[in-house]
């Protein structure tokens, strides 16, 4: 696969709409994971905005912190260990880190909703599937078990499910990834939210099946007019699926910008070894796969200047003394590095 800038219509690309646009914002968000003897940086001054309709990929390898910053938006941390040591999320002139927990539980699931990494362990083996389908319906819509039921059988068909009926009077054990896959998703979408977290949606599944949840979630999103953060390691579900894309590494965003932009220009030199790193299997014979040298720093041993600067190959004393702040290289486009302005 060649992953050449997409053309991708961004929605919110009408700069007088675009605050009218923004749904949600979030700004130095901040977590920290209590081990004995301190803490750990594991989202560190995190900051983006979603926009109403548009998809944002969140992109960076295994421990960069993705899935923490979603599950702090969600206040879906275990606390402790993990704690928001700081920052804002704000939803509907609403700041939800300050809501108390009974607010929250009314945002969460109705307005904002979540597909987690793996089905398996986020479906209750001991519910049937429509029950598990019908709680969020009953709790936010207070509509009644027969048409909680009625809905999920509903929502299971609009997912792509066959026998719906029967597939609601059984249980996750019974179903394949791809099925279970769909019925996370029914859940998550049970209530037409305005904002879909999708963790990982395609982890685990075939190439076949990942492509027809994609299909479904960009469908999905197209009817329901809802905004999407998706978070991803596979940049070529991103160039398939997102308007703009925000790179992380070590627990901070190193790069936003939108896709086409990024693909075709990237400036962090993260993103570029990201983009050299993926296969190019139309090539015969095929090139040695490039590398990116080196693993993610601990969260308990970070650099004191870039956390990038012992694997990049442009470091030099001021990336190893001094950390980068993200900023802009060309409208619309930011990245944290002190090479980004030489292009």
């Amino acid at each position: 696969m060649v992953l050449a800038a997409p053309d991708r219509t961004d929605p919110t690309n009408n700069v007088g709409e675009m605050n009218a646009d923004v749904l949600m914002r979030v700004t130095g968000l901040a977590v920290r994971i209590r081990v004995p003897g301190g803490a750990l940086r594991a989202v560190d001054g995190v900051s983006f905005v979603l926009r109403r309709g548009e998809t944002l990929g969140l992109v960076g390898e295994s421990g960069s912190g993705k899935t923490i910053t979603a599950l702090a938006v969600m206040r879906l941390l275990e606390t402790p260990p993990a704690e928001v040591a700081g920052g804002s999320v704000t939803f509907a002139d609403r700041e939800l880190l300050a809501l108390p927990e009974h607010a929250m539980a009314d945002v969460r699931g109705r307005s904002l909703s979540m597909i987690f990494q793996e089905p398996m362990t986020s479906l209750n083996p001991l519910m049937t599937i429509g029950r598990q389908i019908a709680e969020p319906l009953g709790r936010h819509l207070h509509i009644s078990n027969a048409d909680a039921a009625r809905r999920a059988r509903e929502l299971l068909s609009s997912v792509g499910i066959p026998d719906a009926a029967r597939v609601a009077a059984g249980y996750a054990h019974q179903l394949s990834g791809g099925m279970r896959q769909r019925v996370t998703i029914a859940i998550a979408i049970a209530c037409r939210p305005a904002i879909l977290i999708a963790d990982e949606p395609t982890t685990a599944l075939d190439v076949t099946i990942q492509a027809q949840i994609l299909e479904l979630l960009t469908a999905l999103q197209s009817e329901m007019g809802m905004a999407m953060l998706l978070i991803t390691h596979d940049l070529a579900v991103v160039a398939e699926t997102a308007h703009r894309v925000a790179v992380m590494y070590a627990g901070r965003i190193v790069e936003t910008a939108p896709v086409a932009q990024l693909f075709a220009e990237p400036r962090h030199p993260y993103t570029r070894g990201l983009l050299r790193s993926v296969p190019q299997i139309e090539r015969v014979p095929p090139p040695t796969l490039p590398e990116i040298p080196g693993v993610v720093p601990s969260l308990d041993a970070l650099p004191q200047g870039c956390a990038f600067a012992p694997r990049c190959p442009l470091s030099d004393a001021t990336c190893r003394a001094k950390r980068p702040e993200l900023a802009p290289v060309t409208p619309d486009h930011d990245a944290a590095c002190w090479k980004a302005l030489d292009g």
